[in-house]
């Protein structure tokens, strides 16, 4: 049971960042990379991994406006994955990203 989580985490990370940057109407989330997908147990919820490029008040609308897009986001994945049940999805704020930015940004200097 584990693999099958295992792929089926990939296979929504992927799916989700396609769904951002190709489906979704709002520029805003065309910038939002996600880094990695934590499904429960039992496959009812998705903790989705997230960091975008800004200050903290970009940061805080993107996530709010991943929060709006959510429905939408599951929906057109539901579409794509062959599952039952779609998972509830949660957006969390990853602070991975950050860390990468700060090492680039370490690299010009």
């Amino acid at each position: 049971m584990k693999h099958r989580q295992v792929r089926l985490e990939k296979i929504m990370e992927k799916e989700i960042s396609r769904i951002l940057l190709t489906e979704v109407k709002d520029e805003r989330l065309k910038f939002v990379t996600i880094f990695r997908v934590d499904l429960n147990h039992d496959f009812s919820v998705a903790n989705v991994y997230f960091s975008v490029i800004g200050n903290d008040e970009q940061k805080e609308a993107t996530a709010k406006t991943l929060e709006e897009a959510k429905g939408f986001i599951r929906s057109a994945l539901g579409k794509f994955l062959e599952i039952r049940k779609v998972p509830e999805l949660r957006f969390k704020y990853d602070k991975y990203g950050e860390r990468i930015e700060d090492i680039l940004q370490g690299l010009k200097k």
